[in-house]
């Protein structure tokens, strides 16, 4: 694979505990990969691992051909490696403008990430503090937009946002895919993701339990209850709450 995001055994450790056990993933260049899970299940961790938060103890990252096991977090940013994290974290006393602005590689990326948002326009000049938490979100993907990334990875974009603002988001996640960026995405609205997901992989205690079309996913609750609930069905291991991430 030359063209995206491919991990390989990949194995993540906090205070000497496996959080993250022999991960295999593929997320290419122009789809939505969705990442599915319970609380404590490792998706978070796993981002931060590629994204260069934390250190990843055995396997291999890959981005685009290249290998990121060793390259600084800021490098990876430079190899089109992008992160939406969880909080939405934003520059409260600046402006939403000014919030895309710190991020943009030139005018060209400004403008793109800009125009992804219609309803940012109005906002422009208004600090990003006083935005709601559904426009604060989208200006943090702008921003991460700006910096002209080929594969963004997307903690919980919905968290503590309403559904009817999840729903007016994930349209704007699959245009992204579509204009040919990669999407890693991570989300507690399983319904929500995988309507728009290509593929789909679910995660529990640190290692994926399943993985394949999101349209086969759909149907097959079975996974899902097992991954989040634990039980009897297929993919079955632990007890969990899907409610959280």
């Amino acid at each position: 694979m030359s063209d995206g995001l491919e991990l390989r055994s990949v194995t993540v450790q906090r205070e000497g505990a496996k959080i993250v056990r022999g991960v295999d993933l593929v997320a290419p260049r122009g789809q939505v990969t969705v990442l599915l899970g319970p609380n404590g299940a490792g998706k978070t961790t796993l981002l931060e691992a590629i994204s260069g938060i934390v250190g990843s103890s055995g396997g291999e990252i890959i981005l685009d051909g290249s290998e990121l096991n060793k390259v600084a977090r800021y490098r990876r940013a430079r190899l089109g490696l992008g992160h939406v994290e969880q909080g939405r974290a934003i520059f409260g006393e600046l402006t939403v403008n000014e919030n895309i602005a710190v991020a943009a590689k030139d005018a060209a990326g400004h403008a793109a990430a800009s125009q992804l948002f219609p309803e940012l326009e109005p906002r422009h000049d208004t600090q990003a503090g006083l935005l709601s938490g559904g426009e604060q979100q989208m200006v943090v993907i702008a921003r991460a937009l700006a910096a002209e990334p080929t594969l963004l990875l997307i903690d919980e974009m919905s968290l503590g946002l309403a559904p009817v603002i999840v729903q007016r988001l994930m349209p704007r996640v699959r245009q992204l895919a579509d204009e040919g960026i990669g999407v890693l995405l991570v989300e507690q609205f399983a319904a929500l993701a995988l309507s728009i997901g290509d593929s789909a992989y679910v995660m529990s205690r640190g290692e994926i339990r399943h993985c394949g079309p999101c349209a086969d996913l759909v149907g097959q609750t079975d996974v899902l209850r097992g991954a989040y609930f634990g039980g009897t069905g297929k993919g079955a291991t632990e007890s969990d709450d899907p409610s959280a991430s």
